[in-house]
């Protein structure tokens, strides 16, 4: 009879990539491998896996998740994604002015993180949300949100989307329609990025889109009156 258990190595690749999918536990993932690969697991079996293959096991369980998501699910389960877990960095202080409140200008983005400072999370499975305060000169890291899904009873997105309920901006790899809606309805905008990178190069960019020639649906989100989005508007027009 062929032992079906698991090495350390194996049994550490498969939580990894359950965690990098959303709503999938180690053991709805190990489902999928049985179908696709057979079990046990190996490291021969997994360097034959595919995307299409991840897609279509255990009758399409997770069919619907983004292929970067899947791609990176299935650099943990072959080894080529790195198993050790960054800290993330330390936050500061916030700016705030004399009425306790934010400067104007600076708006909060959230960042969808597993490691260090790095966008490398999907909305409904990373474990801390890196908020930064950022304005057109300058910003900083301000909060790192640690996730407890434990808290968040019958609704996951919406304890989620309660967590950066202060932000305007949400950078994630990947995020569902319905999880969408709920951080949509706090009125925080959802920015997908499937390849991620490093936070501050992220927000760096951001930067630069802030300043005179802010775009009218960053400038709205920032809270800039009407008037200023329509001369912009006509600036951006006439150039």
């Amino acid at each position: 009879m062929t032992s079906t258990a698991l090495t350390d190595d194996m049994a550490l690749r498969i939580g990894l990539a359950a965690r990098a999918l959303p709503d999938t536990s180690p053991a709805r993932l190990l489902a999928v491998l049985a179908d696709c690969i057979g079990l046990p697991p190996n490291a021969e079996k997994l360097d034959t896996l595919s995307i299409k293959q991840l897609r279509s096991g255990a009758s399409g369980e997770l069919a619907d998740c983004d292929h970067s998501v899947l791609k990176t699910a299935l650099a943990y389960l072959n080894g080529t994604a790195s198993t050790e877990s960054m800290p993330p960095p330390v936050p500061q202080s916030p700016l705030i002015n004399a009425s306790g409140s934010d400067p104007e200008g600076t708006i909060r983005v959230a960042i969808a993180s597993n490691n260090g400072d790095l966008l490398d999370g999907h909305f409904g499975s990373c474990e801390r949300f890196l908020v930064y305060q950022v304005s057109a000169d300058q910003f900083r890291l301000i909060d790192c949100r640690e996730i407890d899904d434990r808290q968040a009873e019958d609704d996951k997105n919406s304890y989620r989307a309660g967590l950066i309920a202060d932000c305007q901006l949400l950078y994630v790899v990947s995020i569902g329609g319905p999880a969408a809606a709920k951080v949509v309805k706090r009125d925080i905008h959802p920015i997908k990025i499937p390849d991620g990178g490093a936070a501050p190069a992220l927000i760096g960019e951001l930067q630069q889109i802030i300043g005179a020639k802010t775009p009218p649906w960053l400038a709205k989100i920032m809270g800039q009156p009407a008037e200023s989005r329509v001369r912009f508007k006509a600036r951006a027009l006439e150039e």
